[in-house]
């Protein structure tokens, strides 16, 4: 038997991918899934991808764009989440600062440089007219980090996804002054090289039963109970997420879509030029639209 290693963060996000793990549609082939979850986000994935600790990985689109020009060489099988990700704007819950004008120093906590919870700091950076490059990181790897490093007394922001951060916030560990979507659509599905030679197009059968999976989820709602229990959501904030979330159910990109995201990475700094498409996507297992 063999191990197909799946990687992605402990979010709502991937409950499609744990629906079709949970079934093991490959065992008669002798493949066998193994999901891992990945707190540290989408830049530790990356490295995972290129140190062959993980085969396929769940990560965040424009962190795996500005890693693979930067070297990695796995490629994009297909979108994940095709609508954009709204990133909440964290501080310390005991923090005196209530809104964003009133910071005059811009300093983050990261789960790791490349992450998307720094690469969004660029982008928020641009909306409210900080100097980028006076841009101050922390690194704290993951949610839990995060909250350990907060102090009440230094407004260090804290950028992660709003619907996961909902219960300290509710609990008032944390305070949510403003919010960010992404440019861009937010969650990739990227296999290593190694994994798209040695499984071939068994990867391609597992991408296709997960948007199998959320299509079932999208049109029906009766997720909406499991998801809240699974994930320690409210049934309410879960209803909203589904709203405003969009997974990719079919084995297409939209190279007016990527491209328009590039061209906002490059003015941001995040990736030095517009990449072609062909060269990180699996296109001939894909539909490139527009």
């Amino acid at each position: 038997m063999k191990t197909l290693r799946i990687t992605g963060v402990p979010e709502h996000f991937n409950f499609p991918w744990k629906k079709v793990i949970a079934e093991q549609p490959f065992e008669k082939e002798g493949i066998h899934l193994e999901w891992r979850d990945e707190s540290r986000g989408s830049g530790q994935m990356n490295k995972d991808l290129r140190e062959d600790r993980t085969d396929l990985a769940i990560v965040l689109t424009e962190s795996f764009l500005k890693d693979f020009e930067s070297g990695n060489p796995s490629k994009m099988i297909g979108l994940h989440v095709k609508s954009p990700l709204t990133w909440g704007i964290h501080l310390h819950g005991g923090s005196a600062v209530e809104s964003l004008h009133e910071i005059k120093s811009p300093s983050f906590l990261i789960s790791r440089m490349g992450s998307g919870s720094q690469l969004m700091a660029f982008v928020l950076a641009k909306r409210e007219g900080w100097d980028a490059e006076q841009l101050d990181f922390k690194i704290v790897n993951n949610l839990p980090g995060a909250l350990e490093a907060m102090r009440a007394a230094h407004p260090e922001m804290f950028l992660w996804e709003k619907f996961t951060t909902n219960p300290w916030v509710d609990s008032k560990e944390m305070k949510r002054i403003g919010e960010i979507p992404s440019p861009w659509p937010c969650f990739a599905m990227v296999a290593s090289e190694k994994a798209l030679e040695e499984f071939g197009q068994l990867i391609f059968k597992l991408r296709n039963k997960v948007y199998q999976a959320a299509s079932r989820i999208q049109d029906s709602g009766a997720s909406v109970l499991e998801i809240a229990e699974k994930y320690k959501l409210e049934p309410e904030d879960v209803n909203e997420w589904i709203a405003q979330t969009s997974w990719e159910t079919q084995s297409q990109v939209s190279r007016k879509q990527l491209n328009d995201a590039m061209e906002v990475m490059v003015e941001l700094g995040i990736i030095q030029q517009i990449i072609p498409l062909e060269n990180f996507l699996t296109s001939d297992y894909l539909s490139i639209i527009d």
